[in-house]
């Protein structure tokens, strides 16, 4: 199996090779930087077939957006350059609406209603692509959370929107997000929600929808496999309408996000593939992944190994390594350079999770692949 699946690497990578670029092993999740997720043949064939022929973009567009609000349960869909450019446009469509003069002077937003309400332990780096279409961010709260009458105190004239950020760092996700919902609809605001990466469970794909958000995006080449740089925006009509008309092919802010037919139909093939799929198979084989890696060091002394799975933080099982107090071998720093460093480089990471040393991730992870980090794994963390 480890031998096969160098070779499957050895043969897709080719092309990266040529360019004179190293493929990798990813066992560190559906990270952008790392590529996002490989695409199934199905989804690949449809971006070959939709190569060949031209289509009225907007027929497309119609389309597919009809085909996302049948599976995220909301009145509207838009596919998007990536999960960033759905939350732009979320607030394009929020700021602009489907004023022409307003979207023609997008991202400048002086003298137009643009501000947006956001809790302040929801900061990001994400919350520049708000910023981006002209949204000028309000913060309420501490590091801790903020309060329904925090978030109400700090709503005003020129407020067009409730800005939430789904996400498994965040323990108040879906409390918090009925508790910002109910202030929106009190004071006929619209909640909006960045829910890129909240892909698996499979639920999820309607759930922000069924709690009562006005528009969420997801990142479509992450869980869904689709392209990397397509994404899903849904949402209520008028919204969707608006987002839309500050979108390419309009001239607009949204128009450098460009999304091309061949993104589309892969999206869309995706995102039919991906609620059709057998979830619990996944799951099987993703913590069979993590048992192969953990059976290659758990006879190492003072190491110890499990695999961890939650229904919020660890939505995918991952494989924890935990170096005991005695251990004096390389650090996880050193183990977790070491394996970026080799032949293929292999890319997994030193936790952010206290408690815990090294963590592996096997969503992106194919078949043999395990095998192979597992003997890596082992030759690196007895390299001293």
């Amino acid at each position: 199996m480890a031998a096969t699946a160098i070779e499957r690497l050895q043969r897709h990578g080719a092309v990266y090779e040529r360019l004179g670029v190293t493929p990798i092993i990813n066992a560190n999740g559906t990270q952008t930087v790392l590529g996002g997720s490989i695409m199934e043949p199905e989804v690949v064939q449809a971006m070959a077939e939709a190569a060949g022929a031209m289509v009225r973009l907007k027929d497309l567009n119609d389309r597919a957006g009809e085909i996302i609000a049948k599976h995220t349960g909301a009145e509207a869909g838009l596919v998007t350059a990536g999960g960033a450019a759905g939350l732009m446009l979320q607030m394009a469509a929020c700021i602009a609406g489907t004023d022409r003069d307003k979207i023609k002077r997008l991202p400048d937003s002086a003298g137009i209603k643009s501000e947006f309400v956001i809790k302040r332990n929801h900061d990001s780096e994400f919350v520049q692509a708000w910023r981006q279409a002209g949204g000028a961010p309000v913060w309420v709260g501490t590091r801790d959370g903020a309060a329904a009458d925090e978030l109400e105190a700090a709503i005003g004239e020129n407020t067009v929107a409730l800005a939430f950020i789904a996400s498994r760092w965040h323990s108040d996700s879906f409390n918090g997000l009925d508790e910002m919902i109910d202030v929106g609809r009190r004071h006929s605001v619209p909640v909006i929600v960045d829910a890129a990466a909240m892909l698996p469970p499979p639920e999820n794909l309607r759930r922000f929808i069924e709690h009562g958000a006005d528009m969420v995006c997801f990142s479509g080449g992450k869980a869904i496999k689709g392209p990397q740089s397509a994404g899903v925006l849904c949402g209520r009509k008028y919204l969707m309408e608006a987002a839309a008309l500050n979108s390419s092919p309009n001239e607009a802010v949204g128009r450098p996000a460009k999304v091309c037919k061949e993104e589309i139909v892969g999206l869309v093939t995706a995102l039919e593939r991906y609620v059709r799929r057998d979830h619990s198979a996944d799951q099987r084989r993703w913590r069979g992944y993590c048992e192969t890696i953990a059976g290659a060091i758990d006879d190492l002394p003072r190491v110890s190994t499990s695999v961890e799975q939650d229904d919020w933080l660890r939505p995918v099982p991952e494989l924890s390594v935990v170096l005991g107090a005695e251990w004096r071998g390389p650090s996880a720093s050193e183990i977790v350079l070491t394996m970026a460093e080799g032949a293929p480089p292999i890319m997994i990471e030193d936790s952010r999770r206290v408690g815990e040393d090294i963590f592996a991730n096997p969503h992106g992870l194919l078949p043999g692949e395990a095998e192979v980090v597992g003997e890596r794994l082992r030759a690196a963390m007895t390299s001293n």
